[in-house]
């Protein structure tokens, strides 16, 4: 995404809010690529270990709650979204996109971000029925949402009330606080994005513990 959108539109577009396209791509590169790694862990791949190999069940037999077990998923899906993010962050800084200081702030974002998504599609997770289940996330959810949160053009350019949408959404919270960091200085607001990501987080993990607590129980 950062190469191909930020180089071939790059060449088009050179400057958005200031800045070279590219850097300004770079965040959302960043963000984007964590959301995708933990939604794809937690959906597919965790669904195969409870439903297809039934490894969750061969983990159950250990003196483990499904609550462990989830939690186990959901730090699991996390820490590679965790990785995903971080190939991007070196990109950037191999390309020369940006080499600020501040990246190192993005660290702690990447998690932040990696636990939303990934509490969020393990609650997907929980009620599927079938890998055919999960496109519909993607398309409906996590595909306009790459769209509306910031991640190729400013928020400010939507309509007034797609704004308020994209304000309570956990990509734009993300973005929020890592456009700043790439470009070499702290985000202007903290606590709010901060507060988004935390909300998502662990009221994704409780709700994909309650529904996959209803599910086992069925």
């Amino acid at each position: 995404t950062l190469v191909a959108f930020g180089y071939g539109l790059g060449a088009l577009l050179r400057e958005i809010e200031g800045v070279p396209y590219i850097t300004y791509l770079a965040a959302g590169s960043v963000c984007m690529s964590t959301m995708m790694a933990a939604s794809f862990e937690s959906l597919y791949s965790a669904f195969s270990r409870m439903h297809v190999q039934r490894t969750w069940d061969s983990q159950l037999n250990a003196p483990l709650l499904l609550d462990d077990v989830l939690a186990g998923e959901w730090i699991w899906s996390a820490m590679k979204a965790f990785l995903s993010g971080v190939s991007i962050i070196v990109v950037a800084v191999a390309l020369g996109v940006s080499r600020e200081p501040t990246l190192v702030g993005l660290l702690p974002v990447v998690i932040l971000t990696g636990l939303a998504f990934a509490g969020l599609a393990l609650c997907v997770n929980a009620v599927a029925s079938g890998y055919d289940f999960f496109s519909y996330y993607f398309t409906l959810v996590l595909t306009p949402m790459s769209f509306i949160s910031g991640v190729f053009f400013p928020v400010s350019q939507l309509p007034g009330w797609l704004q308020s949408v994209s304000a309570w959404l956990p990509l734009t919270a993300a973005i929020e606080l890592a456009r700043p960091l790439v470009l070499g200085h702290a985000p202007d607001a903290v606590l709010r994005p901060v507060l988004v990501l935390l909300a998502y987080a662990l009221g994704g993990f409780w709700l994909a513990a309650v529904l996959t607590r209803r599910r086992f129980a069925g």
